[in-house]
């Protein structure tokens, strides 16, 4: 099959250090590649690949300096567009920015919707749009937006052998992503402190987070029971997981998929997630983590974490949250697309 991924130019493919989407766009993009299918990448022009790439920008946007985000996305769409007769399916993983040219364009394609859809601008935007194919990356992200067309839910699955699990008990908790309000790290602190064990902190700040770091977070870094270590990289994630008790993802927002959270798992390491969007979907508490709903039962959850299994974590990713998996099941949605006489989109145009 002929497929054109189509991935957001913030980050490269995969990305240097953070970014959720664009690493989900790689390990798709290689494990396509691997089961036999003529796979093009439309990414930054510094993505390393073993598909086609078709550089749309030449390095990515965030490190760039970009002070234009969308026009490239934008002349990204129009290249898409005039290439579209070489593919069978055209997979975009850009939220909506080419929503209205493929509505006219009359060729296959679906777009993965990677974030939050409860915004009160995206209802009357998607209400519009509501006929064109979508993916979900869990039941909860769906909510807000009941009435599009959803072809199906895909969880993202990354390669089997891309960390290696640590199966001894780990030594600290563990916080990882980016901090900001909605990621709670001021609940991991507090988690850490009343349970008496020490928290490492990999994340990154954005600028948009900053006064929040500066203002909530960082006087309580001077705690004995903390320690900031900064934005990593996606090897050194195998150590700093691999070596943890448990990973804290105490949330405070309707989270729709938590990629970390497989991360943890692929390590061997159980996760302690707040019950909130599509935590329920993957973590089966007392097999690979816990779920909880407030402070006291995340304590106690940090206390019961060593009678599980990392052998039971590291099985739980390889059921259901590898990259083959994740590639077959969009497989067989491209095979959907294209068997269908008469698509909604059309009908639209």
């Amino acid at each position: 099959m002929r497929i054109a991924q189509i991935a957001p130019l913030f980050e490269a493919v995969p990305p240097k250090l953070y970014g959720g989407t664009e690493r989900v766009v790689s390990w798709l993009t290689e494990e396509l590649v691997r089961q036999g299918h003529e796979v093009t990448l439309f990414a930054s022009g510094d993505s390393r690949t073993s598909a086609r790439l078709v550089p749309c920008a030449p390095e990515a946007l965030r490190l760039s300096g970009a002070r234009d985000m969308l026009a490239p996305h934008v002349l990204m769409v129009e290249r898409v567009a005039q290439m579209a007769s070489e593919f069978d399916v055209l997979h975009f993983h850009l939220d909506y920015v080419h929503l209205p040219l493929m509505r006219r364009l009359n060729h296959p394609y679906l777009t993965t919707l990677h974030g939050r859809l409860d915004l009160p601008e995206m209802y009357p935007f998607y209400k519009e749009f509501r006929e064109a194919p979508f993916v979900s990356i869990s039941q909860a992200q769906r909510q807000p937006l009941p009435f599009l067309n959803w072809l199906g839910t895909v969880y993202h699955g990354l390669p089997r052998d891309y960390y290696r699990p640590q199966y001894k008990e780990g030594k600290y908790l563990a916080f990882l992503g980016r901090i900001s309000p909605e990621k709670r790290p001021d609940r991991a602190i507090e988690v850490a402190e009343r349970a008496g064990i020490k928290l490492l902190m990999a994340a990154k700040v954005d600028k948009a987070d900053q006064a929040y770091f500066e203002e909530v977070i960082k006087p309580r870094l001077r705690s004995p029971w903390v320690e900031f270590v900064g934005e990593i990289s996606d090897r050194e994630k195998e150590e700093f997981l691999g070596q943890a008790l448990a990973l804290l993802m105490l949330i405070d927002w309707p989270e729709p998929f938590g990629l970390v959270m497989i991360e943890a798992n692929a390590c061997g390491t159980p996760v302690i997630a707040w019950r909130c969007g599509s935590v329920p979907e993957i973590i089966e508490p007392g097999r690979n983590g816990f779920m909880v709903e407030n402070l006291e039962e995340a304590v106690k959850a940090v206390e019961e974490t060593p009678r599980l299994s990392r052998f039971e974590c590291r099985q739980v990713f390889e059921e259901r949250f590898t990259a083959e998996r994740m590639a077959q099941d969009y497989v067989a949605l491209y095979q959907q697309l294209l068997q269908v006489e008469e698509p909604l989109w059309r009908k639209a145009a």
